[in-house]
């Protein structure tokens, strides 16, 4: 990738707003120029510095559009502002970011069906790009589902990162989990599900789609679910050199504990983390439907306490 379009670094605080967020934590608006348009982000600094002696973790946020915080027009819970104010209160600076077409980064837009998995990942080296610039050497590149997968090949397309933490990442091809979730979710079109994943997994598009998998399977979105269908987690970790984190959630109904088990198994260095009751927006819920369902819209609602101490013990371990 030409980073020669990035902005002049040097400058960049006396142009953004910040926020003090008690004591000495502040966090400031950032933002890169890709080589056509400009994406947004947050740096949450715990002591109000750069301060290039320690580590910054770069959270990349799962699939759809889902935005900095971890929020999307589905569902509000601040999932990654949470996580990011958590690693702050251990002196752990982060930054996150709306991903292309995303919140503040919504003119940013790639047509869909022009859009592949890559460019996630090429949009997230510009971030890690921004941090070297500022001079951070130490970048933990953290990915949340789908952005566990888009960090998986950052971090093996990039020797500046130099640790890895997959929250609820899929161990298998996403043709694969989404089968799983019809299944268990929506079987009553599981079997039509079905016949357009094996489609797209051939690499064929489907013009023809019933009103209850249209939003899903819509034909623009079809090129990059078939780019997407491509990329095997598994191989992909085989290729870490990067010591590894892998966190999974007991009461996860998206991503199973069996992939967090896939993960680790494809890369036997891997430090693996299985979470007692916490889903998938890495809330501590019971296994309760309802209660799962309730705190995909609760912002209030805290981490589970266990997440963050893992996430902490790795990042800290050999610094």
């Amino acid at each position: 990738m030409n980073f020669l379009s990035i902005i002049w670094f040097s400058a960049l605080f006396l142009c953004l707003s910040s926020t003090a967020l008690g004591q000495k934590r502040l966090e400031h608006e950032v933002f890169v120029k890709t080589h056509k348009d400009t994406l947004f982000g947050t740096i949450l600094l715990p002591n109000g510095i750069i301060d290039t002696s320690q580590v910054v973790v770069l959270i990349i946020a799962g699939s759809g559009p889902t935005d900095r915080n971890g929020n999307n027009p589905a569902m509000t819970n601040n999932s990654l502002k949470l996580l990011a104010d958590e690693l702050a209160k251990l002196d752990i600076a982060s930054l996150r970011y709306d991903k292309r077409g995303v919140a503040a980064s919504s003119a940013a837009f790639i047509r869909e069906d022009s859009l592949t998995f890559q460019n996630n990942v090429d949009d997230a080296a510009y971030w890690i790009e921004v941090l070297s610039n500022f001079g951070y050497s130490n970048i933990i590149v953290a990915g949340h589902s789908e952005g566990a997968l888009v960090g998986l090949l950052l971090a093996n397309q990039q020797p500046k990162v130099k640790k890895y933490i997959s929250i609820a990442g899929a161990g298998r091809p996403i043709d694969e989990v989404l089968k799983e979730q019809y299944t268990k979710m929506a079987p009553v079109i599981r079997d039509s599900a079905y016949s357009i994943i094996d489609s797209l997994k051939k690499g064929v598009v489907v013009e023809r789609l019933s009103p209850w998998l249209f939003s899903v399977f819509r034909p623009s979105v079809q090129p990059y679910i078939i780019s997407w269908m491509q990329i095997d987690p598994r191989q992909e970790m085989t290729k870490l050199t990067q010591p590894a984190l892998i966190v999974q959630g007991t009461t996860d109904v998206q991503v199973s504990v069996q992939d967090a088990h896939l993960l680790a198994a494809s890369q036997p260095t891997a430090q693996l983390s299985i979470i007692k009751q916490m889903n998938h927006v890495l809330k501590k819920v019971p296994d309760d439907k309802g209660a799962n369902r309730d705190s995909y819209n609760n912002p209030s609602l805290l981490l589970h306490p266990e997440l963050i101490m893992q996430i902490f013990q790795f990042i800290v371990k050999d610094n």
